[in-house]
This record gives structure tokens, sequence and C-alpha cells, in this order.
């Protein structure tokens, strides 16, 4: 027997976003975290690249195993993008 979602994946982990008056995120189901300064976080999550811009931003908590990161600082953007863009993106404005 065949169900309508059989061939849709599920996420490794439960991811969700909770921004907490754009001073506090906190974020599961992330599997790495791929680079952060005071100004920018990138991550992957269950559920794809997520980058999230602000300033004076600093990673409090970071526990992979549980999947769980929490940064504090001023949260202006939180963007998901999908791995392949991404690096289609910086392929395109390298070449510029």
């Amino acid at each position: 027997m065949t169900t309508e979602n059989e061939g849709m994946k599920a996420p490794s982990r439960p991811h969700k976003l909770i921004i907490e008056s754009k001073s506090r995120a906190i974020v599961t189901g992330v599997e790495d975290v791929d680079s952060f300064n005071e100004n920018e976080v990138i991550f992957l999550t269950s559920m794809g690249m997520m980058t999230l811009i602000g300033q004076d931003l600093h990673i409090s908590k970071l526990n992979l195993e549980d999947g769980q990161l929490v940064i504090d600082g001023t949260i202006e953007c939180a963007d998901y993008a999908d791995h392949d863009e991404m690096r289609h993106k910086k392929g395109f404005f390298k070449k510029l």
C-alpha cells in the first residue's frame, strides 16, 4: 500500500524559530553552524540553510546533539535559502 506522503522526506529534527523582542533567537532543528560574526549567523537546519542578520550578535548556546541554537543581539532579519541556491549566488557575485 502506498500513501500520498510516501515520497516526502520528513525533517530529521523538528525545526522551530522563536524571536523574542528582536533581542534573542531560539532555533531548534539546527544541524551545523556554517559561519558567524557580530552581524550575521549562517547555519543549517533540518529545513535548509538559514541566515540571521543583525547587530552585536553572539551565540549564547549551541548544542548540536539537541539541535538547539540561541543567539543574542539585535535581530533585524531571518532568511531561509536553499543550500544550492546560496552556492549559485556566491558564484554569481564572485564573477562580478
